[in-house]
């Protein structure tokens, strides 16, 4: 009898220790497990790069391992809505995510609804790069060749749902020239296929063309943003190149699967914000060419859903993602 007694009594204790460890963890006990970061981008990425600074950042911060995993594409986005709503895995990802569901029609989530915002973390604009050889030194040049040869220049990208791909795609029609999308696994292979030549445009992020620029591997004729790049402070925007009505700010940022409580969600996205202030954090922002901007989770959800109704327009009128 006093057998049974005890073993019912662990059993109780055992039920009771497996409760209270499936209950959700609140804001002030966050994180007490290892943390991942998935990065639908390929490693050496500007976004993979990123997310490695602010994962060791945030390790320190909070005595906990915070992993980043790299699951490039589609189903890497797709691995996230499919998580527990418990803060634990997060995403950092490049501005192309609002219209995700746009350019791939197949793409099994909302951008929007499946997710839950935690924070932008910095914005860069992109630099129109072209191999050397191609004659076209200005956009000009480059919109005028592209009448002359429709269907005939190459813009490359680091894959559909990238913001090298979105920036293109809205140049393309803002233009109303007839370019033709080559898709890569990445960054690094985008901007080989313009050092080959293989394609005759790629909006890469600015921060990274810099040196390849001095080295004279590849050439410039503009950048995205409204203003001018202060590394590059003689390349012109392509407002100022004749296309009034073009912008273009490329943003990374990170988000959560939908469902995150919100008190969760404001501790990440404050914690976020305090490493990106680090002095030596800020510094290797600012090597990158990088201007962090941090935002509330309801700020970052008011953009992505801007951002969606924008560009998903503009996409889908062009038939983009018809197929």
């Amino acid at each position: 009898m006093m057998v049974q007694v005890v073993c019912l009594s662990v059993a109780v204790l055992l039920a009771a220790e497996s409760a209270a460890s499936a209950q959700p963890t609140t804001a002030a006990q966050y994180p007490n497990q290892m943390v991942r970061i998935v990065v639908p981008f390929s490693a050496g990425s500007n976004t993979d790069g990123q997310a490695r600074i602010i994962a060791d950042k945030l390790a320190d911060l909070w005595k906990q391992q915070v992993i980043v995993e790299n699951r490039p594409g589609v189903a890497g986005t797709a691995s996230v809505t499919k998580a527990a709503p418990d803060g634990y895995t997060l995403m950092l990802t490049s501005s192309g995510h609002p219209v995700g569901n746009v350019i791939n029609r197949s793409a099994p989530f909302d951008p929007v609804k499946d997710f839950a915002g935690v924070t932008q973390t910095t914005v860069v604009p992109a630099a129109l790069v072209v191999p050397l050889e191609l004659p076209a030194k200005t956009v000009a040049d480059f919109i005028a060749l592209a009448r002359q040869k429709p269907g005939t220049l190459n813009f490359a990208s680091a894959g559909t749902a990238s913001t090298s791909y979105l920036a293109g795609e809205v140049f393309k029609q803002v233009a109303k020239i007839d370019i033709v999308h080559i898709p890569h696994k990445g960054a690094p292979e985008a901007m080989t296929s313009i050092l080959r030549n293989d394609s005759q445009l790629y909006f890469a992020s600015a921060n990274s063309t810099t040196e390849l620029i001095e080295a004279k591997k590849i050439g410039i004729i503009a950048v995205s943003s409204g203003k001018r790049f202060p590394p590059l402070p003689n390349v012109p925007t392509v407002k100022e190149s004749g296309l009034p009505d073009y912008e273009y700010d490329s943003w990374f940022g990170v988000l959560a699967p939908a469902g995150v409580p919100k008190p969760i969600l404001n501790k990440v996205s404050q914690d976020i914000a305090r490493v990106l202030r680090l002095p030596d954090v800020a510094e290797k922002m600012r090597a990158q060419g990088l201007v962090v901007a941090t935002q509330s989770p309801d700020e970052f959800d008011a953009l992505i859903k801007s951002e969606a109704e924008r560009y998903g327009k503009i996409l889908r009128d062009a038939g983009v993602g018809a197929n």
